[in-house]
């Protein structure tokens, strides 16, 4: 039996605890942000701080450049604007023409026995060029003379015959039948007369044709066929080409918006002169002058042909040759007169640094009314005798004093120019229909001071 001290509890063994540690995430966490928040903030100080600097550095730059700019006077070029006239052209591009073309054929068969050209040279109308055999055509005419000398020994004896018979029948001696059947037969004779004349005529015509002349003066091209061959009547192809190059023609193409200015001019009967450039728009060659337009527009296109004649002399325009045509079609009166160069665009239109003070410029704003050449017409904005910067504008202002220099030829003479182009621009002049200015490089301006 046990007893109650064994059954008494035992004090169980004691467990020791560990101290919990206190949560400090939280805490921990929250000063982690601040610190972000505080390490941007002063990124963005320095960032405005040195961007700040640099400002202030590039504007003391740029304004202590300025200043000794505007300290300093720049070299430039100038010229004297001029008060005169200037022409208006319209351009069109064209085709030399000949004003005559003449393919020679031959009207016989037979062969060519010489050829009396040379290839390239100039003949004139009736010039022998090419002798083709006669001796068959001699022969037919022989014939045909031999036939009519036949026949008109015929008709002789029957007209003899028919006045005797007529005698006869005056007597009482024949009847009327026999009178007028020798009457009828002297007839028949007459009318075969006339039928060997004719082969006599037509005889002589081909023998004719074996001799062939020039019809016109002109160039004559290359030959076509050469001595000995055979030739027929029959043949496409030719045995040499002439064309007439003096007067020789031009035939070009405007656009119809100018058409009514050209066709107010010929109303008039009045001569619009017209000059004929190269291929490049640069070398003048001939000069000449309107003849006519066509007769109807080009819907293709919206063009219309016009005709121009030039004398061609010494031969400066050739068949075929592709020219440019100046049309001399107005003339504007009372404008001031500028060089190209000195005209500048900018974001308020055109303009020009025009010499105040002697050794200051000043902008002044320009209306252009027609560009020619090398040389601009203006409306208004600047006056005759006003000195105007030709060459340096790149690093002028308003107000900057310059150092001027006068430029060779800076007041070109209007008659002098042989514009390629004329345009009316701004709103004083009303412009002649499709008239345009030809392109030009311009110094533009980013900013208009």
């Amino acid at each position: 039996m046990v007893s109650p001290q064994t059954l008494e509890p035992q004090p169980s063994p004691t467990r020791i605890s560990r101290p919990v540690p206190p949560d400090i995430s939280g805490p921990a966490r929250k000063r982690r942000w601040w610190l972000w928040v505080l390490i941007l903030i002063v990124i963005g100080i320095a960032i405005w701080y040195f961007r700040g600097a640099k400002a202030n550095q590039t504007q003391t730059a740029a304004a202590s450049a300025h200043a000794k700019q505007a300290g300093m006077a720049v070299p430039v070029a100038v010229a004297t604007a001029t008060a005169g006239d200037l022409p208006v052209y319209y351009t069109g591009l064209g085709t030399v023409t000949a004003a005559n073309t003449v393919t020679i054929h031959s009207h016989v068969d037979g062969q060519i026995m010489t050829v009396y050209f040379k290839e390239g040279e100039f003949v004139h109308k009736g010039d022998p060029l090419v002798e083709i055999d006669s001796r068959p055509y001699q022969v037919q005419l022989e014939q045909a003379q031999g036939q009519f000398a036949k026949d008109s020994a015929a008709l002789h004896d029957a007209s003899v015959n028919a006045t005797r018979y007529q005698a006869l029948f005056a007597a009482g001696v024949i009847p009327k039948q026999q009178m007028d059947t020798q009457v009828a037969a002297s007839e028949q004779l007459q009318g075969s007369l006339k039928s060997d004349q004719a082969q006599i005529d037509n005889a002589k015509l081909l023998l004719s044709y074996c001799h062939i002349t020039s019809p016109i003066n002109g160039r004559v091209g290359l030959r076509l066929v050469d001595a000995g061959n055979i030739v027929h009547a029959s043949d496409q192809n030719g045995l040499l080409v002439i064309t007439q190059v003096h007067p020789i023609a031009v035939i070009f193409t405007l656009p119809q918006d100018q058409m009514m200015a050209v066709y107010k001019k010929l109303r008039q009967n009045a001569k619009l002169p017209a000059d004929a450039y190269d291929r490049d728009d640069t070398t003048k060659i001939a000069s000449g002058t309107l003849l006519t337009i066509d007769n109807q527009i080009d819907t293709t296109t919206g063009t219309y042909k016009l005709k121009a004649m030039f004398d061609n002399s010494d031969n400066a325009l050739f068949p075929n040759q592709f020219v440019n045509i100046h049309l001399l079609v107005d003339k504007m009166s009372g404008l001031t007169i500028i060089p190209t160069p000195a005209l500048e665009r900018g974001p308020q239109g055109t303009y020009v640094y025009a010499v105040a003070n002697g050794n200051t410029v000043k902008i002044h704003n320009v209306t252009v009314a027609l560009t020619a050449g090398n040389v601009v017409g203006l409306n208004s904005g600047l006056q005759p005798g006003e000195q105007v910067v030709t060459d340096g504008m790149d690093k002028l202002q308003d107000g900057s004093k310059i150092q001027a220099r006068s430029e060779p030829g800076a007041a070109p003479s209007p008659a002098a120019q042989s514009p390629a182009t004329g345009a009316r621009r701004g709103p004083a002049q009303t412009a002649l229909p499709g008239a345009a200015a030809p392109p030009r490089k311009t110094r533009s301006k980013g900013s208009q001071q």
